[in-house]
């Protein structure tokens, strides 16, 4: 079982690992949000067309 002293330690060890994280700029979070949105868009807009056809196709069979 976990002692009090064991959870201190972890959260100051957790503080100084904080300190050595290289962030990312504002520019480059921006950057890389619209690319995961255009990802989506992208995939959802080739979901949507695959869909699309095989309803057309199931539709003509049955």
């Amino acid at each position: 079982m976990a002692k009090i002293g064991d959870l201190g330690q972890y959260i100051k060890d957790s503080k100084n690992e904080m300190k050595n994280v290289t962030w990312p700029s504002r520019a480059e979070i921006k950057k890389h949000t619209l690319l995961v949105i255009g990802i989506s868009l992208g995939v959802a807009l080739f979901l949507g067309i695959i869909d699309y056809i095989l309803t057309l196709g199931f539709e003509r069979f049955f």
